[in-house]
């Protein structure tokens, strides 16, 4: 087996991304510390074709060289917007017919790979911050909470590898 060189991987330019149709998928990163961590997220969105990332509250905005480094360009082709308020941006998303789903521990949170994702239906997805999690006035806004199974000793994963394990499945889900 040959590794392929990236000009043979057939990927979109940035004008090619923005016109593609998108996976009706918006991530919302509520109080991310970490630019690594933000930079990450908008290459898993563009890896997916995610409509939109919404930064909240103190999570840092493009462009920065911390996010730069991780995203690779990312944040060229993957569109985001900036809201101070994670809560209110959860009530806008509502009404704009979003199924709001915080991705935490929470009681009588749903498992994810047991979620039934509808492709009739448009999801927002609330990532936390690294130390705290999704604000409990967040979770409380939102429809539905989910929850990664894990199973060693540690109780929460890193948010960039949540992002993209959640993603993936919903990814999965909507092409099987």
């Amino acid at each position: 087996m040959r590794k392929l060189k990236n000009e043979e991987l057939d990927r979109l330019d940035v004008d090619g991304f923005k016109q593609a149709k998108k996976t009706p998928l918006v991530i919302v990163l509520d109080n991310i510390r970490s630019l690594n961590n933000i930079g990450s997220v908008f290459r898993t969105a563009d890896a997916f074709l995610i409509e939109k990332i919404y930064l909240c509250g103190i999570t840092a905005t493009p462009p920065h060289k911390d996010i730069r480094k991780t995203a690779l360009g990312a944040t060229e082709s993957v569109e985001w917007e900036y809201s101070k308020s994670t809560l209110l941006l959860v009530e806008k998303l509502k009404l704009d017919s979003y199924t709001v789903l915080a991705i935490e521990q929470a009681e009588n949170a749903q498992m994810l790979h047991k979620f039934k994702v509808e492709s009739s239906k448009k999801y927002a997805l609330i990532f936390g911050n690294e130390v705290k999690g999704v604000d409990q006035n967040v979770v409380h806004g939102c429809n539905g909470v989910l929850e990664i199974p894990q199973f060693g000793t540690k109780h929460s994963l890193n948010i960039s590898v949540s992002v993209g394990v959640v993603v993936w499945d919903f990814w999965s889900k909507l092409n099987p």
